[in-house]
């Protein structure tokens, strides 16, 4: 049954269902805590299911979509608990909205079934088997909740003081623009993958030609794009950068050097290609 792709998407999406209640549950148990304090505890049991679930399948990627789910559950929450309206925070919701469906799509559209997981996990468990459950809970669930948690927070506040001007409207467009270099990204490459089928395949085309992480940049800048939108609203509250600053710290020193540490084993001309192009900004490199 784990090899069936149908099974899988079944068994994800009971797990996700009950994560979503476990997650509403303790943000209301916990009324009378700071907002900030509520989505974390929220956030942070629906997590601790998630990772249980995984252990249970006997695979950690079933924590991959939650990635892209969350933000638009609490966001969407947010919304709703505070009764606020307005265009800036119609405009928040579609962006992140947009963002999220499109991001949970392509999770969906390389799903193949329980039976595989993540490269980089099966790499921890062959490395480290005796505390892999360890790394799983800590690094490969836990540590990204935190992270897209604190990145969150730039738009709780937007959607507790909410705004319309200039700044708000560059938030969305760089919200946007994220979000849709992330698609065409991720459709070059699935293009590419389709026409040049097997392992060790280089893309060096589209948006990859002079980027070997166009995708990792569109996840960057889609939560920078937030915290402007906190800015327009509330800019005393600079310091929330912190969760973008260290969203975009993940990448540059963890989720790249993997990336490329991978693909120079298995991909000939990994070389070349690392020393011609730039790891996020897909300019041609003098």
């Amino acid at each position: 049954m784990k090899k069936s792709r149908a099974f899988g998407f079944n068994i994800i999406f009971a797990v996700y269902l009950a994560a979503f209640f476990i997650g509403i549950s303790l943000f209301m148990i916990f009324s009378e805590l700071h907002i900030f304090w509520r989505i974390l505890i929220g956030d942070a049991g629906a997590t601790v299911f998630v990772y249980l679930a995984g252990v249970v399948l006997g695979n950690a990627s079933v924590y991959d979509p939650y990635w892209s789910v969350a933000p638009v559950v609490v966001f969407t929450g947010v919304a709703l608990a505070q009764g606020n309206a307005g265009a800036g925070i119609y405009l928040l919701l579609l962006a992140v909205w947009y963002w999220g469906v499109r991001l949970t799509y392509n999770w969906a559209y390389t799903f193949s079934n329980l039976g595989k997981q993540d490269w980089r996990y099966d790499q921890f468990k062959e490395k480290f088997p005796r505390i892999f459950q360890l790394i799983s809970f800590c690094g490969i669930n836990m540590f990204p909740t935190i992270v897209v948690f604190g990145c969150m927070l730039p738009g709780v506040v937007f959607l507790e003081n909410s705004a319309f001007n200039a700044i708000t409207v560059l938030g969305f467009v760089v919200c946007a623009a994220s979000a849709t270099l992330q698609l065409c990204s991720d459709l070059q490459m699935h293009k590419f993958r389709r026409e040049n089928p097997g392992a060790g395949k280089l893309i060096r085309r589209g948006l990859w030609k002079h980027s070997r992480h166009p995708n990792y940049l569109g996840e960057i800048t889609m939560w920078w794009g937030v915290y402007i939108f906190m800015l327009s609203a509330a800019p005393q509250m600079w310091y929330l950068g912190i969760g973008p600053l260290v969203n975009t710290l993940m990448f540059m020193f963890i989720s790249i050097p993997l990336a490329d540490k991978r693909n120079r084993n298995i991909r000939p001309g990994f070389d070349i290609y690392y020393k011609e192009t730039r790891s996020l900004l897909p300019l041609k490199k003098k």
